[in-house]
């Protein structure tokens, strides 16, 4: 769907990272992991970036995590700017490698796939299902959360952004319910595909790459 979304709030998720929730449109529906593409104009020129979903779920509001470095271009970095009643056109949702109500979730997160890592987390545990997350980063994001996932009942494991995948994939596998998602940028996502040979994980890993 096209729609124009606001902004509700706007705040620190992590060094160099914020959270941005938005008022959901009416008869949008997504599920934690899929992405929506939003737009807005930076000095006369358009732009238009995709983001994944990293809430639980969109009743009422729903937020992405964007992530600024050196490299980051004047959308990403323009977003980080928005303050509350701001406006973006949004597109979406999209994507197909998201949470399905699976019974155990194991999540692989590089970098800025700790977004989705979070929300499929969250609304696994709040669903009754059970949830693991292994995510790798040197500067992490979001830990109050996935501290607070670890509390409940979820396995959690932060490491540094070269640590050991294969051993933390191995720890965190606990069976054939397991549904294994890999959220990351592609050289963490080779690692992942190369983790799950090495463990022999039988199931079809739900994959999205950021590029």
């Amino acid at each position: 769907m096209n729609a124009t979304v606001a902004v509700v709030s706007v705040h620190d998720a992590g060094p160099d990272t914020v959270a941005i929730e938005f008022e959901t449109p009416a008869e949008f529906h997504a599920m934690p992991g899929q992405f929506v593409k939003l737009s807005g104009e930076i000095d006369g020129e358009e732009y238009g970036r995709f983001y994944t979903l990293s809430s639980p779920d969109v009743e009422g509001s729903f937020e992405i995590t964007v992530g600024v470095s050196e490299e980051s271009g004047p959308f990403a970095r323009s977003l980080t700017g928005l303050e509350p009643g701001d406006e973006l056109d949004m597109q979406g949702p999209f994507g197909s490698d998201h949470y399905e109500g699976e019974s155990r979730v194991v999540v692989l997160a590089g970098g800025p796939g700790v977004g989705p890592a979070v929300g499929i987390g969250e609304r696994a545990l709040a669903e009754g299902n059970e949830a693991a997350v292994v995510y790798l980063d040197d500067a992490p994001a979001h830990v109050t959360r996935l501290e607070e996932l670890a509390a409940v009942g979820a396995t959690v494991v932060m490491d540094d952004a070269d640590a050991d995948l294969t051993v933390h994939l191995r720890d965190a596998l606990s069976g054939d319910d397991d549904q294994v998602f890999v959220y990351g940028f592609a050289d963490f996502v080779d690692r992942a595909r190369d983790a799950l040979d090495a463990v022999g994980y039988v199931g079809e890993a739900k994959i999205e790459n950021f590029g």
